[in-house]
């Protein structure tokens, strides 16, 4: 009986071709089939390195049932590699479907790391503040946009997408409708490629910004929305400031006041005072 096989989940560069791994090169040369998004696109980074693998398709619209060709594969003693067009599989990529079949099927999967468009945005935006939240492509709607971000609004920390170059003009007029203008957005476009721009500014003037060199709205985008810098007030912390802010976004000034009160048990006048200056300070 033939041993099972193992499935590597390969990341492959985002742009520039020199970003790929040494082992993310070693294993596409000694595996015995690549599974690819788009067979067209992967042929030619393959060629670039004298890597010639039979490559099986694996995209959105077939990938339930290529998941069991390749489970078959799989256990009769193959092993595949899964490599998506651009970036590591399965975020925001075809390959979640797939590696969730494969694992059910009790075979072996490998992550062969690289490349990340949300990692490589985030290491060059320069957000102090820990954590953040990817939530990958927004709604192709407008209306269905907003509703999500709206439910997003609540968040603390930074909120990361990604979005295409025919909507990245709406989408960004979303954010600053939805979530206020006084939050930080950074723009990075094309990142690893030759016309890469990393750009930060607040989101009342990142429309504007596009709007004033087409050339910027082209290509893809990682959208960071920096978290809302707290005002400090004396006396309060910055959890009953968070809370306090989150209630005024939601609710007339004396009943965001009268309801911080109770949860966070701070003196009323106190929080009175801290609401006109979050007021003050954030007017969307």
């Amino acid at each position: 009986m033939n041993e099972i096989g193992t499935l590597y989940v390969v990341a492959t560069p985002i742009g520039n071709l020199g970003d790929i791994t040494q082992r993310a090169l070693t294993t596409l040369q000694q595996v015995d089939a690549i599974a690819a998004e788009d067979t067209r696109h992967s042929v030619g980074l393959l060629r670039h390195f004298g890597i010639s693998k039979p490559l099986l398709a694996v995209h959105e619209h077939n990938e339930q049932q290529s998941a069991q060709g390749l489970i078959k594969r799989l256990l009769a003693g193959e092993s595949i590699a899964l490599i998506t067009d651009a970036g590591t599989p399965a975020v925001s990529d075809p390959g979640a479907v797939v590696v969730q079949a494969v694992r059910q099927a009790g075979v072996k999967i490998v992550p062969v790391p690289g490349a990340s468009a949300v990692i490589t945005a985030l290491s060059a935006a320069g957000i102090t503040q820990s954590g953040f939240y990817f939530d990958g492509f927004l709604p192709a709607s407008g209306s269905q946009r907003r509703k999500r971000l709206q439910a997003l609004k609540v968040i603390p920390s930074t909120l990361v997408f990604y979005e295409a170059p025919h909507r990245i003009v709406e989408c960004v007029q979303d954010l600053h409708d939805t979530l206020g203008g006084s939050r930080q957005l950074t723009l990075a476009r094309e990142l690893t490629k030759t016309f890469e721009t990393i750009h930060t500014c607040l989101l009342t003037e990142a429309v504007d910004w596009l709007n004033a060199d087409t050339n910027q709205q082209r290509g893809e985008f990682v959208l960071l929305v920096h978290p809302e810098v707290l005002e400090k007030v004396e006396g309060l912390d910055e959890e009953t400031l968070r809370i306090l802010q989150r209630l005024l976004q939601e609710l007339p000034l004396k009943q965001a006041v009268a309801l911080a009160t109770d949860i966070t048990g701070q003196k009323k006048n106190e929080l009175y005072e801290a609401a006109l200056a979050l007021k003050a300070a954030n007017p969307n």
